[in-house]
């Protein structure tokens, strides 16, 4: 090879290089932070702002974070009066066997034995006890199949998207020997996204906050004298402390690996995350879990916080009115009924700009707002709009977010047969002398 191709190789190697370097800087620098999961989202709970992500709409295994599942209709059913906290149930041949096996975890319940809701609740919650999901399965549903189906159409009532439902436990089927739910097989597993996750958790945190008083319980004994150590070790007092945590489930199977949704509240601010298959390159499947966890929780409070962004009673400039149809009024005032409050960046305020998303089911074709109506009829949203160079993951249900109702500021009645009338006469007349004015001028152009 001659000196010229050698310099030409040389310099085309160079090149490559050159570009090469920024690119993988730049692919860093995308990342905030660096999780070591499969799968990972971060998200302001009062909001559903999304603060990080990554791959969070792919559906992987969660093991017993399914129980979040359980735990939501364990708590509408509560609500709803169809079960009581002393209801008592005594397990069946299924649920006694699922229950003896120690290498799951599990509180072992006697065949005679007789527990309350509330016991095997605390079960499932702290120790994550596989025969007691079952058992609680079979109280609220009558079998563990028909508890199944709630799973899966609660699933779609809450908005989630990417989700399979197999069980009340999470364990994967070939751990029930042999007595999976009908309609599903022996290989099947309960699988959702991180950003369902996310949502699952929310709402149960949202819809039945009380959970959480059970769920940051470190340690507890069961009925039977069985020692119940909570295997989130972020709690209070435990290996893994972190100021604020006080839930939610932990999740580990051979397919799913290290799993944690987890949740906090620190400094007026609570938060979600989820870390689905975290890793150290150990094969552990405890640890790894809370140390992207941390990770997660440490990016949300040293750099993020709720800041109001606008009072409630806001109007946006020059978007302060809609017209009004048959009404005493031919306008009325619109404004926001509460405050808007958004997670935002530090520093990061003045990149927000709201707007209005009116519901044009409740106009006519004119856009207009037929009266009458009362003061506070809601008329549309308000939402945000982030201008800023921060990369944006958006919000739990979607783009938009942060919202709050768009509502009258008065009421306003509708107008008597005269008014309208005389409306009519007016307008018709004004329309007759626009037309004069209009032929006239034309005579002298």
């Amino acid at each position: 090879m001659n000196q010229k191709r050698i310099l030409a190789v040389f310099m085309a190697a160079a090149m490559f290089l050159t570009v090469l370097a920024p690119m993988k800087q730049v692919s860093a620098a995308a990342d905030p932070i660096s999780i070591n999961a499969k799968a990972s989202i971060l998200v302001e709970a009062s909001s559903g702002k999304i603060l990080y992500g990554n791959n969070i709409d792919e559906s992987l295994p969660i093991a017993s974070m399914a129980k979040i599942m359980t735990e939501y209709l364990v708590m509408e059913a509560i609500k709803d009066g169809k079960v009581t906290w002393e209801q008592t149930y005594t397990p069946n041949d299924y649920t006694y066997s699922i229950s003896q096996i120690r290498g799951l975890s599990n509180v072992p319940l006697r065949k005679d034995g007789s527990y309350t809701v509330k016991e095997l609740y605390e079960a499932m919650a702290i120790y994550s006890a596989n025969g007691a999901a079952i058992a609680l399965a079979e109280v609220v549903a009558g079998s563990e199949t028909n508890f199944v189906k709630m799973m899966n159409d609660k699933a779609k009532e809450l908005g989630l998207t990417d989700y399979h439902f197999v069980n009340a436990t999470g364990l994967e089927n070939k751990d029930l020997n042999g007595n999976h739910p009908e309609g599903t097989s022996e290989d099947d597993e309960n699988k959702v996204s991180a950003r369902d996750m996310a949502k699952l958790a929310s709402r149960l945190i949202k819809d039945y906050p009380e959970i959480l008083e059970t769920a940051s319980i470190p340690r507890k004994t069961f009925k039977e004298g069985t020692d119940m150590p909570n295997y989130n070790w972020m709690l209070k007092g435990l290996i893994y402390e972190y100021e604020g945590v006080d839930g939610l489930k932990t999740g580990s199977t051979d397919s799913a690996g290290s799993s944690f949704t987890a949740t906090a509240e620190k400094n007026g601010m609570r938060v979600i995350t989820v870390v689905m298959d975290a890793s150290d390159g150990t094969g552990d499947l405890k640890s790894p879990r809370f140390k992207e966890t941390k990770k997660l929780l440490d990016f949300a409070y040293n750099n993020y916080s709720v800041e109001e962004l606008y009072p409630a009673g806001y109007q946006i400039k020059g978007k302060s009115s809609i017209p009004v149809v048959s009404g005493k009024e031919k306008e009325v005032g619109i404004q926001t009924d509460q405050p808007m409050t958004v997670a935002m960046k530090n520093g990061e305020k003045g990149n927000y700009k709201a707007k209005y998303m009116i519901d044009k089911k409740k106009l006519n074709e004119k856009g207009e707002l037929a009266a009458p109506f009362k003061a506070k009829e809601a008329v549309g949203k308000m939402v945000v709009d982030y201008k800023g160079e921060e990369k944006d993951y958006g919000f739990l249900t979607g783009e938009a977010g942060g919202e709050v109702n768009v509502v009258t500021k008065e009421g306003v009645e509708k107008a008597n047969w005269f008014v309208l009338t005389m409306r009519g006469i007016g307008g018709f007349f004004a329309g007759l002398w626009d037309s004069v004015v209009q032929t006239v001028s034309g005579w002298f152009s």
